[in-house]
């Protein structure tokens, strides 16, 4: 529900109806958790990018229909924008060499969209935001072909009722206003799943909370937007910014925005869900003919449309997500935090880290977040966006006083994060070899800090200090980057400059 939507408005019953809807869906969630109907424990992950497309000169092409008729694919299909891509890739068994088998489906798979890109005068890029685009480019007549997207865009446009505030205070502040949320299509990212059972939800989504923040100050790669030099992760900002149904008499309120980190840890995938529907109204009421009660009353399995085209209307960083394989049900922790890129080594790299990181961290006798408060999470995570691999988080000592304290990332994550992530990935039994090859790329970016993000802005400063100007040092930067992710050779061994 909600991947083919005709593009009609909606009346009183049509949100009345949704409304009850969802309601019997959260009743039947909560029976199928009472009554242990989900899936065993398998150990399986997922995996999806966003992907850019640019011409030669590095602007941004918006040609993904004429690159996806090419491709002739289902591993890779529409996003937001013209300009966008996404590859997904089959769930995998988080064991043996699955982390290089991954990266050689990505490089196959890369490599063939890319050359398929290339007849028509574009190319693959690997990023966060795209440092060429412009508000020019973000608008909706450069939406893709799909009435979804326009639907969505006229909802939440219709919830805001009026010009969304682009504001964002970085090396260099931002502000402009946009009609829609096309801005939102230049945030590009790599998506994480892992399949867990009810019982461990809430240690695996409350370890991936607390370590988001570390996520972002070694995986940075979107520094640029709009010709300006921001956060070092500018996404984040960008993303709750481009899809604040809020107008501001409501942010005043403190009324919660679509695009949220949270706001406690939790003790069951059932709060995350009752969330949703106490703290968001709906924005494509659309109903199905699905009772969800009855079919379970009859020893079916319901799919929930109502519930889960909700909460793909609510942008969490780690997403809960319901969904049936082979008529069994499973739930998701969806990673959303990693921003796309550079290359298939460093994409595996923030893989390899985030899922033995959170394997640890959600079988630690005293978790971290029984030690860290939520608010200082969601402060580690902005402080992470604003400064990269620069960052200074808060995070608790080691020892029994366990008192919050500021530590440089590169050194959280070298001395205490890394060691973790290395365990966790053992415990999944992911070879050694692997394991090393890529938490060894996340040990470089900390020895040298080095990420996408200070990558691109050391090299956009180097072709300025050339005599530059911005506009063509920003297309200049963004053709280095597309040469050196061509080579496949992990960021923090990137040669700054243009070459």
């Amino acid at each position: 529900m909600g991947e083919k939507v005709a593009a009609a408005g909606f009346d009183l019953a049509d949100r009345q109806r949704h409304r009850d809807k969802l309601r019997q869906c959260l009743e039947a969630l909560a029976r199928l958790l009472d009554e242990r109907r989900f899936d065993r424990p398998r150990n399986l992950m997922g995996l999806e990018i966003e992907l850019n497309l640019a011409g030669p000169d590095g602007m941004p092409s918006m040609m993904n229909a004429e690159v996806l008729e090419r491709i002739a694919s289902h591993d890779f299909q529409t996003e937001l924008g013209q300009f966008n891509l996404e590859v997904n890739i089959v769930p995998h068994r988080l064991s043996g060499s699955v982390l290089d088998q991954l990266a050689e489906e990505l490089r196959t798979g890369l490599a063939y969209a890319d050359r398929k890109a290339r007849e028509v005068g574009s190319r693959i890029v690997m990023i966060g935001i795209l440092p060429t685009l412009g508000q020019a480019d973000l608008v909706p007549a450069n939406f893709s072909a799909a009435d979804r997207y326009a639907l969505l865009n006229a909802q939440v446009v219709a919830a805001r009722g009026e010009d969304f505030s682009i504001d964002i205070d970085g090396v260099e502040r931002l502000a402009c206003t946009a009609g829609s949320i096309c801005p939102e299509a230049a945030c590009t990212s790599v998506q994480l799943h892992l399949q867990v059972t009810p019982g461990r939800f809430a240690a695996v989504w409350n370890a991936a909370q607390a370590i988001a923040a570390a996520q972002i100050a070694v995986g940075a790669n979107s520094p640029f937007l709009f010709g300006r030099e921001l956060w070092r992760e500018s996404r984040p900002p960008l993303f709750v910014q481009s899809t604040d149904t809020r107008p501001p008499e409501l942010q005043a309120q403190g009324v919660r925005p679509r695009t949220w980190f949270g706001e406690r840890w939790i003790g069951s995938a059932y709060e995350l869900f009752e969330e949703n529907l106490r703290f968001f109204p709906p924005l494509l009421p659309i109903s199905g003919d699905e009772d969800p009660l009855r079919v379970l009353d009859g020893g079916g399995v319901p799919r929930l449309d109502e519930l889960t085209l909700h909460n793909g209307t609510i942008y969490r960083w780690n997403r809960p997500v319901y969904g049936i394989a082979d008529g069994v049900p499973h739930l998701r922790v969806e990673n959303r935090v990693l921003p796309a890129g550079p290359t298939v080594a460093d994409v595996l790299a923030n893989t390899a880290f985030y899922y033995g990181l959170i394997r640890a961290l959600a079988e630690e006798p005293r978790p971290v977040w029984t030690r860290l408060p939520f608010a200082v999470a969601a402060e580690n995570f902005d402080t992470a966006c604003r400064h990269g691999i620069d960052a200074v988080l808060r995070w608790p000592k080691t020892g029994r006083g366990g008192t919050v304290a500021p530590v440089p990332a590169v050194r959280l994550v070298r001395d205490e994060l890394l060691p973790l992530a290395a365990a966790g990935l053992d415990a999944w039994g992911v070879e050694p070899a692997d394991r090393d090859r890529y938490l060894g790329i996340i040990e470089g970016r900390c020895r040298w800090r080095v990420n996408g993000a200070s990558w691109q802005t050391a090299t956009y400063h180097a072709a300025r200090d050339k005599g530059l100007e911005r506009h063509d040092a920003l297309a200049a930067t963004t053709r280095r980057y597309c040469e050196l992710m061509a080579t496949g050779e992990p960021v923090h061994t990137w040669p700054v400059g243009l070459g």
